[in-house]
């Protein structure tokens, strides 16, 4: 039952993150990118202000896999950059935590670019 509880949780906060999204889309003359950009901005400042660290206990994947989830990644990134190296954490404790999905996105995209040819439209 705890399983389902956790499914129904990690649907529900994910699914609410994406038509908040999709309700800009439609409703605003805001671009796509720059609902991106604010999604990411919105992680970190929830994050800065611990609200979404108790999101992310609750919903798990539903609030780490959104793009909210990649400002968290790097708000405690830098937070514990910043406990451990001082200032200079600012500047490398972003990018320590989220090499690893940056570095994924650029070989996927590389293998993407490889096996298909695009197409002006």
């Amino acid at each position: 039952m705890e399983t389902l509880i956790t499914y129904l949780s990690v649907f529900a906060v994910g699914g609410v993150l994406c038509v908040i999204a999709q309700i800009l889309i439609d409703k605003t003359k805001m671009t796509p990118a720059r609902i991106l950009v604010g999604y990411v901005v919105a992680g970190v400042v929830l994050t800065a202000v611990k609200l979404y660290g108790p999101l992310v206990k609750f919903a798990k994947a539903g609030a780490t896999v959104p793009l909210t989830g990649f400002g968290y990644s790097l708000a405690q990134g830098v937070e514990k950059a910043v406990d451990e190296k001082g200032l200079i954490g600012v500047l490398t404790g972003g990018l320590t935590a989220t090499a690893a999905g940056i570095t994924a996105a650029i070989v996927f995209a590389f293998l993407a670019a490889l096996f298909f040819k695009s197409k002006p439209k």
